[in-house]
């Protein structure tokens, strides 16, 4: 008996997997170059840069918050790293080009840290909730970016910087070996380290985390900050993707991204929510994108059928609750 109970709760936790597994082999069926090694990397090309952002909103909806700003702060990044290289180089002081550019992604990381760092202060000295301060940031951010950009896209960078973005290692795109190198160390953040624990117990039960001699507030700082900074590496990333600094870049990943975390069965009401969920997540949701444009569905449909997917997360979520 506890044999068929052990097995069905593998399959429980397992049903996004398969899912995953079955569409692949309908998208083979139906598409014929779906399985092609060009397509599948170019899948995962795609999804590593909100994916990489995943991991990090992760963390927040763990710990019960949430971060709205993740995508305006990606295009302000990218358009960051792209004023700042123009300006520490051939227009400023005269910087050499590795020496600007590695400069410029240093200053977008740091800033995107200490963004999400100031969401965390807000949420702690002023009781403001993380949804309002960090919608805020979004509209802040946004109009920064347009700020610098003037409106127009920024393109100082050197041939070499597309490899960031654009790039591959051993046959591998080199975003997508990023976000593996990042899902792993989130991983083991989580599974495997006393922060991982708090995180947990924070978004649980934050009275009781408090209680039990956990600093609730840095816990709190830093899962925005780290989420943050992680959106400033995608945007980075990203710039590198497109060799350009671009005010609408990244616009609407913050719903996209939110939707891979709660796909991958992480829940909205905190202290439950597994990173290796999340990895599916994204790359079921990249897949189910790709498998539309082989089949050249409409992109309105694609928004169609990418809003019943987080509906359907989020009632899948809810019963599983309640079940258990």
């Amino acid at each position: 008996m506890h044999g068929i109970e052990r097995i069905s709760s593998l399959l429980s936790r397992a049903i996004l997997e398969i899912v995953l597994l079955v569409l692949c082999l309908c998208l083979a069926a139906v598409a014929p170059h779906f399985l092609t090694a060009e397509n599948l990397l170019n899948v995962l090309r795609n999804v590593s840069m909100q994916g990489l952002i995943a991991l990090g909103m992760t963390l927040v909806i763990i710990a019960g918050e949430i971060d709205l700003s993740v995508g305006s702060m990606a295009a302000f990044s990218g358009c960051l790293t792209a004023w700042l290289t123009g300006a520490l180089g051939t227009s400023g002081p005269g910087f050499p080009v590795p020496l600007s550019v590695g400069t410029a992604i240093l200053t977008s990381l740091a800033v995107g840290f200490a963004s999400g760092a100031l969401a965390g202060l807000l949420r702690n000295r002023f009781g403001v909730p993380s949804f309002i301060s960090t919608l805020a940031l979004l509209t802040a951010l946004s109009g920064a970016a347009e700020l610098i950009t003037n409106g127009f896209p920024l393109t100082p960078f050197p041939p070499w910087y597309n490899f960031i973005g654009g790039g591959y290692l051993l046959g591998i795109p080199f975003p997508a070996l990023l976000f593996i190198l990042a899902f792993a160390g989130t991983h083991v953040l989580m599974n495997y380290t006393s922060f991982g624990r708090a995180v947990y117990a924070v978004g649980g039960n934050a009275e009781a985390a408090r209680l039990s001699a956990i600093n609730v507030r840095a816990v709190r700082i830093m899962v925005l900050a780290l989420t943050a900074t992680l959106a400033a590496a995608s945007g980075v990333m990203q710039s590198s993707e497109i060799m350009s600094g671009t005010a609408t870049s990244a616009k609407g990943w913050e719903l996209d991204v939110i939707a891979a975390v709660i796909i991958g069965g992480t829940s909205l009401s905190g202290g439950v929510g597994r990173v290796w969920g999340t990895m599916v997540g994204v790359v079921f949701l990249g897949v189910i994108m790709n498998g539309m444009t082989l089949l050249n569905v409409s992109e309105y449909w694609q928004h169609v059928v990418r809003g019943g997917l987080i509906l359907l997360a989020v009632l899948m979520n809810r019963m599983e609750r309640r079940g258990g």
